[in-house]
């Protein structure tokens, strides 16, 4: 199922499911069918796969003409990311392909060995933006804006210690993230404040349940800025996929449903270019999974 969370006009945030060019509202489509459906996409996700279902099952049943009265078309709404606000820190994954890896110990303080372990950090729930909105290029923090695509998991159920071979178990579904970071703004090896700024973490157009991918190991991601492609790889060249990731940081602390993993970026990132390319006032970055839409957004120079 493709979920959205959007607005309509001056309306609250609705939650959605997208069918080809139109969202079916899901509070309208209860009113019509005296049926209870979850009002945000945290809701849905505490509610599980099997509510995911449920409502598969009630969008399959429903009259056509019920259908056409909770429906309007995507371009006509103002799309959100998936989960405006998450209840916690989003979790990042640094260095995660091993190209990325060499282009980063080329121009950046990182090593040229392969990470032996996931390496970890997190973006604030206030670095969170959806898609068609500005990423804040604020000059007196950075002159080195640069674009990282990913493959974004997001967590379905309340997991500690989890096994490798269950850790699908434990997803709820994918959306794609554009971890958006400042290379001059690093402390002492430190990421946050260069990973962790207002606008830093667009996300989006939609959620995808986890039953829609055949495979999130074997997915093209690409990021193009103004048209121009600087990033296409695939997931299967993860160094730690998804298995791994869970299996680790659930040993670390408890992840919750709602937990967000961004599983890292391959090579093309600006900084890793010669000559090193930084996003300006005006750019628009595109990210892009195979099925998943396209992540689009401006920078605003303050």
């Amino acid at each position: 199922m493709k979920l959205a969370t959007y607005t309509n006009g001056n309306s609250e945030p609705k939650l959605g499911v997208v069918q080809g060019d139109i969202i079916i509202d899901l509070e309208h489509l209860g009113q019509k069918t005296n049926i209870t459906f979850p009002n945000s996409m945290l809701e849905l996700i505490d509610a599980g796969q099997q509510e995911v279902d449920r409502i598969a099952n009630q969008l399959k049943n429903a009259a056509d003409n019920a259908l056409a009265a909770c429906s309007i078309p995507v371009d006509e709404v103002t799309l959100l990311a998936p989960i405006p606000r998450p209840r916690k820190n989003i979790i990042g994954i640094g260095l995660n392909y091993t190209e990325h890896v060499a282009e980063s110990a080329r121009t950046l303080d990182t090593s040229n060995e392969l990470p032996q372990k996931p390496i970890i950090f997190s973006k604030p729930p206030t670095s969170v933006t959806g898609t068609n909105s500005e990423i804040i290029l604020n000059p007196q923090l950075t002159r080195q804006l640069d674009w990282e695509v990913e493959l974004a998991v997001v967590i379905g159920k309340k997991g500690k210690y989890v096994k490798p071979e269950d850790a699908m178990d434990y997803v709820f579904g994918y959306t794609i993230i554009n971890d958006i970071s400042a290379r001059d703004c690093r402390r002492s090896g430190q990421w946050i404040v260069s990973k962790g700024q207002d606008t830093f973490a667009p996300m989006g157009p939609f959620l995808i349940t986890k039953d829609e991918i055949e495979d999130p190991h074997n997915l093209n991601l690409s990021l193009t800025v103004n048209g121009v492609e600087k990033q296409n790889s695939n997931t299967k060249f993860m160094l730690f996929n998804i298995n791994a990731l869970i299996e680790d940081l659930s040993t670390v602390f408890t992840l919750d449903p709602g937990d967000i993993i961004a599983t890292g970026t391959p090579a093309g990132v600006g900084a890793g270019r010669d000559p090193q390319e930084w996003l300006q006032h005006g750019d628009v970055v595109e990210g892009i999974i195979e099925g998943f839409g396209t992540l689009r957004n401006t920078v605003k120079s303050l």
